[in-house]
């Protein structure tokens, strides 16, 4: 797979993506209004952009969609995390100064992209602090009550999935669950958990998993889909 950025008026920077696996021009936006475009060989890069551009309204829709959810911060807005409380507020630079479970998180321009980017950088770092300390426990409690077994527990900020579990049975966390209600950590855990004995998500998979779940496993799993990993 080849890719190259073209800019577009309106749109942005959009990833052009050559891929032998497409059968058609397809455009995709991401939950951080990024554009991407992938394309069979036998496309010609004019055909692209003319795809592109004829799919202009579209595209800036879903950017506008994804912008709308983002969490809105003022002057002294708040965000209670699972074991602290982030305050914003004006300064002269960036700052942030940590008071027990109190954070307080200083930029000069709370709308800036640099500013917005202080303050995910910041964020992050609450996440993984707080994943840490928190899953882990409640993965090898869930382990424990339902009879299974795990290899090693990591945490990354990942935007692509919630948690995986490899072959030989490592649990990967998304540090991005901790914006997640308790209820669906949970589900993230119990669906990562099923997985060291069931590698797919066939019928077993889901078998299993409504076992330990109330028989929500599908329910569980449309309100995750609802939740972002890339919003602050």
């Amino acid at each position: 797979m080849t890719a190259k950025v073209v800019q577009f008026q309106h749109i942005g920077p959009v990833t052009f993506l050559k891929s032998r696996r497409s059968k058609n021009i397809k455009i995709s936006v991401k939950p951080d209004q990024t554009v991407r475009v992938s394309f069979p060989f036998f496309a010609t890069a004019s055909e692209v952009a003319d795809f592109v551009v004829k799919n202009t309204d579209w595209i800036t829709g879903q950017q506008r969609k994804f912008d709308s959810r983002k969490t809105a911060i003022d002057h002294d807005s708040r965000i209670k995390t699972k074991l602290h409380q982030v305050i914003f507020s004006i300064g002269p630079k960036n700052k942030t100064r940590i008071n027990l479970d109190e954070i307080k998180i200083e930029v000069p321009d709370l709308d800036s992209p640099e500013s917005r980017t202080y303050i995910e950088n910041v964020l992050v770092g609450v996440y993984r602090y707080e994943a840490k300390r928190l899953l882990p426990p409640r993965l090898s409690e869930f382990a424990k009550k339902h009879g299974f077994r795990h290899s090693k527990i990591s945490v990354r900020n990942n935007k692509r999935n919630w948690g995986s579990c490899s072959s030989n049975n490592n649990i990967s966390l998304n540090l991005q669950m901790m914006k997640l209600p308790d209820h669906l950590i949970d589900y993230i855990l119990l669906h990562e958990l099923v997985h060291t004995k069931i590698k797919n998500h066939g019928p077993k998979f889901w078998q299993k998993l409504d076992e330990i779940t109330d028989n929500k496993a599908r329910e569980l799993a449309a309100e995750v889909r609802k939740y972002s990993t890339y919003t602050l």
